[in-house]
């Protein structure tokens, strides 16, 4: 059964966060203050987005690179079906952030996002319940959670811009590193995804019905949407450099 008191905590910890980047912002950015009350809707929303992305990233490189809970010959049982205590707590908090958000966007849409971000945090949610409540396919689900390492970037960017320092070298910089990173962690990442499922076919071959499907078609769609992202992403950069080498 899908353990509530880990997603409450997700919700908990993302509203929290919520109201901390509230208070702590004005500290950190005068122009906090004279923000409309939109503007600090995003500007609160993308603390707990920031947060949750630093949390799952971190815990997505223990439990792939450090841990041997998903290493080939580790253990007796099959690599798609092995679980931990720790991975379904970060699962469940994971689900308990994208539920938060989704009913952020919901209810002030379009605002804090259009139909895109609604159809990705709805299918990694529907993504990761499906982990937890079958125990299975563990590793694909932090492989994909993985790819919120580039949100503090995206957050970053917004940040700048509306703080008025699209000019700054920093937004430079980040736009750099946002490019960089959405390559690894979304486009080169999702190749070896796929190479990966390939090669561990026969495992997956076990996950249940429904399980099995999701991740021959979910993962396809994430993909594209990530590329589509990453052509705006470029073409942004693109604009950014050619400023920025006028402005010298």
């Amino acid at each position: 059964m899908l353990p509530p008191l880990k997603n409450y905590c997700g919700c908990f910890l993302s509203l929290l966060v919520y109201q901390l980047t509230g208070a702590i912002s004005p500290f950190f950015f005068t122009g906090y203050v004279k923000l409309d009350c939109q503007k600090k809707l995003e500007w609160n929303n993308r603390g707990f987005s920031t947060f949750h992305a630093l949390l799952v990233t971190a815990a997505s490189l223990y439990l792939l690179l450090e841990s041997d809970l998903f290493c080939d010959g580790a253990q007796d049982e099959l690599m798609i079906n092995r679980t931990s205590a720790f991975s379904d707590t970060i699962l469940g908090i994971s689900t308990g952030y994208f539920l938060a958000d989704l009913a952020m966007i919901f209810y002030y849409f379009p605002a804090l996002g259009g139909t895109k971000y609604v159809l990705h945090h709805g299918l990694s949610m529907f993504a990761i319940v499906q982990s937890l409540l079958s125990g299975q396919a563990q590793i694909y689900i932090f492989m994909v959670l993985f790819t919120e390492s580039t949100t503090p970037f995206v957050n970053l960017r917004w940040y700048l811009d509306v703080a008025g320092q699209k000019n700054s070298q920093l937004y430079v910089f980040n736009g750099v590193a946002l490019f960089l990173g959405w390559l690894v962690a979304r486009i080169l990442l999702f190749l070896f995804f796929f190479h990966h499922m390939f090669n561990h076919f026969h495992q997956i071959k076990n996950v249940y019905p429904l399980g099995f499907y999701s991740l021959l078609t979910v993962p396809p769609i994430l993909a594209l949407l990530n590329m589509v992202w990453f052509w705006k992403i470029t073409k942004g950069l693109i604009k950014t450099l050619r400023k920025a080498r006028h402005s010298q």
